[in-house]
Parts: C-alpha cells; structure tokens; sequence
C-alpha cells in the first residue's frame, strides 16, 4: 500500500524544513479487520512555505492534520516519527512528549483550524471569552494576547470590538471562519494546520479568505498546511501542492506543476472533475468508481481499479516515487503517459 521510497522535499529551497515526517501511519483496530487511515506517509514541510495536501473526501487528509499534533483520538494508534523544528538545530520529537509538554506545544507551537466554524465555537460564550479562555489556558500576557487578538481581527478585515463582543450566532460564516483563523494564531504558532477552513463558504468569500490568509502569512512569517479537497482553489494560496489517495501521498510539485503538468492519472482526473466556467458540462468528469475502503485497500497501486492505464504491473505491485523534474514527484508506473490518456482543462483566472 505505501509506494517503495521516501516522499520527501527534493530541491533546492527545500533546505530548512520545519516539520519532518517519516513512515507516519494511523490505524483502528475493528471488526472487520484493521483500518489504516494514514498510510507510511513521509513528507518535509518547509519554513515558512504554505503547503496544500489535496485529495477527496476520505482519503485521509483530515488524519494526517490530527498526526501533525499528535492529536489522534482513541482507539486510533498513531505510529512513526513527526519532528518539529521550532529552530533548525533544535528537534523536537512530536510523539514522545510528555502530556504538559504536548499541551504546551499545540496552540502555542502549532495549531489548528478545524473544519466548521460554527461547530468549533461554544454558542454561549462571546468572541471575545473564546480568546480570554486560549489565552489563560496557556498562562500567556492577557494584555499582550487581546491586542494581539485585535490586530489579527483587523489583519482580516474586521472590526475587532464588534467581534470580540459579538456571539457566534450574531457573526456570518465568512466573519467566524476569520475569527477562528486569528483565534488560532493568537498565541504566535509557527505552524497553522487548516482543515477545510472555506469549504462552508461561498466562491467569493473563499478567493477574499485565501487573499488574507497569503496577507497574513507574510507578515507574522508562519508556516502553513492548507487541506481541502479543491486543488485549482487551494493553488492560488500555495506554494507546494501534496495529492493523497486512500491514505498515501501520490503526487507532489509547486503549485504550477501540479496544475499545468500532474503526472499522476488520480491528479489529472482530480482537476477533470473541478467545476470550471470555462468548459462545457459534458467536458466536467466525475471520477469513476469510488476512493478504497480503509480495512480493504486494494495491493499494489491503491488506484488500480479506477485507473485506465492500470496493467498487472500496477496490480501486483506499489509503484516508486520517480523525479518528473527536481520540484515534482510521482508514485506511477505510467506516469509519462498519463498525459495522452487522461486529459483535462487547465484552469484559468476567472473560470471559476
């Protein structure tokens, strides 16, 4: 299941990674067998760059977000190694600290947007408790953390006294997703893990949340794991595109690479199936077939049943990472040929 080599940065700019890892898996012992929802993944995240990690629904993008934190739920088993790097030569090994020094880390070192910003809030308590409560839970300067939770709150377009004084329900989505977004990153972490943070949110709040979140990234200089299921979306904030399928990486390159040139079959057919303006409906392709369940993924390439360049070779074994060029990687026997089969749009500015 897990493809033959490591699936890490290869290129020059990727000199100082922030975050290591390597043969990272998650399971669930169940009934039926035992569920891997996270698969030998190994990737370096690089300071400072915003990295988008891609897939569809289930293909274990959320999970890898809960690995980065070592914020698994039972009975999920958390296996492999995860490193932070708060400088580059002071390693922090993620999945053996203590409980006080793993609390001390999330928020405060690395923290995370989750999906559904209704659901992240207590409807009883205002904006404003929300930040009070982060920051005294971290015994942070109160002065210091609420005008810092004021200048996040205007970094992202809002006024930060009505917000802070407003109730989740009196806020509209796009203004909660921007609350939790600064809640998030009121204790200055140097990694923001977003779940999902737009996908509640119309086109033209995604594009002005996405605007920000570049905006924001360059002042405070923060590190940033973007996971969505809209690859074309998500490319006009990152610098780094991953592409998961049933729970492994298959794809990674800089966003221009994976737009304009993906070599991987699951890739191409991932951007054919995109909603675009400007290509007729008949040309939109859903996927065929359906993502792998986690107790039963297929041997060899997880994709091979929904591939139409798929041959016993694919069957019977996991394909290597092979090096398109020094910036992009691909797990595909048949990479170089999935251009002339798999065909699709390049999306272009405005076609959403």
């Amino acid at each position: 299941m897990g493809a033959n080599s490591d699936f890490v940065s290869t290129t020059e700019q990727r000199s100082d990674p922030i975050l290591e890892v390597r043969n990272t898996s998650v399971t669930f012992d169940m009934d039926r067998g035992e569920s891997r929802v996270l698969d030998s993944v190994d990737i370096d995240i690089e300071r400072e760059e915003i990295v988008g990690i891609v897939g569809e629904s289930g293909s274990g993008k959320s999970m890898f977000a809960s690995a980065l934190l070592d914020a698994v739920v039972k009975p999920g088993v958390l296996t492999g190694d995860i490193t932070y790097y708060p400088e580059p030569d002071e390693p922090v090994d993620l999945l053996n600290l203590s409980k006080r020094e793993l609390r001390k880390t999330r928020w405060e070192e690395i923290s995370m947007v989750f999906q559904g910003a209704m659901s992240s809030f207590n409807p009883t308590q205002s904006i404003r408790g929300h930040f009070e409560e982060t920051i005294d839970a971290h015994n942070a300067s109160f002065e210091e953390g609420m005008e810092r939770a004021r200048e996040l709150l205007s970094d992202l377009y809002l006024d930060a006294d009505r917000v802070l004084d407003s109730y989740p329900h009196e806020l509209s989505g796009g203004m909660k997703q921007r609350a939790l977004i600064a809640l998030a990153m009121v204790l200055q972490p140097k990694v923001l893990v977003m779940d999902e943070p737009t996908a509640a949110l119309d086109l033209l709040m995604q594009r002005s949340i996405l605007r920000m979140l570049r905006e924001v990234k360059e002042k405070y200089e923060i590190t940033m794991v973007f996971i969505t299921h809209d690859l074309p979306l998500v490319a006009k904030l990152a610098d780094r595109m991953v592409v998961m399928y049933a729970f492994e990486f298959v794809e990674q390159g800089s966003k221009e690479e994976i737009i304009r040139n993906a070599s991987h079959p699951y890739t191409r057919a991932l951007l054919n199936a995109t909603p675009n303006l400007g290509l007729e409906p008949e040309n939109m392709n859903p996927i065929p077939g359906s993502s792998p369940d986690p107790v039963d993924v297929p041997q060899g390439c997880s994709y091979h049943p929904r591939c139409p360049l798929a041959d016993e070779q694919c069957i019977q074994a996991d394909p290597d990472y092979h090096e398109v060029t020094d910036t992009h990687e691909v797990a595909c026997f048949h990479w170089e040929q999935s251009a002339d089969v798999v065909e699709y749009a390049v999306p272009e500015e405005g076609d959403r």
